[in-house]
């Protein structure tokens, strides 16, 4: 079982920076597949960034260039870096994990776990 808690959300003007964080509990997290996924009201959640236990990552166009995802194994922690954000970056953000075998794709439906969410808002 693994509990995920993020934090880091906020209101940002637009073209500035957030940084989200998640820590994860429980063993093994080096293994594990992460993502970060968001979802704006009235919309369905989508991946924004995922990273497998080996470090690659994927992006969605509309993010690429904008967001990194990183992970600390040492310190149980995954990562989102923000930079360039948009009006339309606002929603709730949620991190996800799924247990190996595992593989990373931007779908709701591979991951078993997820935090609670952190909002970020971004203002014109």
């Amino acid at each position: 079982q693994v509990q995920l808690v993020e934090s880091g959300g906020g209101s940002v003007q637009a073209g500035g920076s957030l940084r989200l964080s998640c820590t994860a509990s429980g063993s093994n997290f080096d293994n594990y597949c992460m993502g970060w996924f968001r979802q704006a009201p009235g919309k369905e959640r989508e991946g924004v960034a995922t990273i497998d236990a080996s470090g690659i990552t994927t992006y969605p166009d509309s993010v690429k260039g904008r967001f990194t995802i990183s992970r600390d194994n040492a310190k149980n922690t995954l990562y989102l870096q923000m930079n360039s954000l948009v009006p339309e970056d606002t929603g709730m953000y949620y991190c996800a994990a799924e247990a190996p075998p595992c593989v990373v794709v931007p779908s709701v439906s591979k991951y078993s776990y997820w935090g609670q969410g952190t909002q970020v808002t971004v203002y014109s």
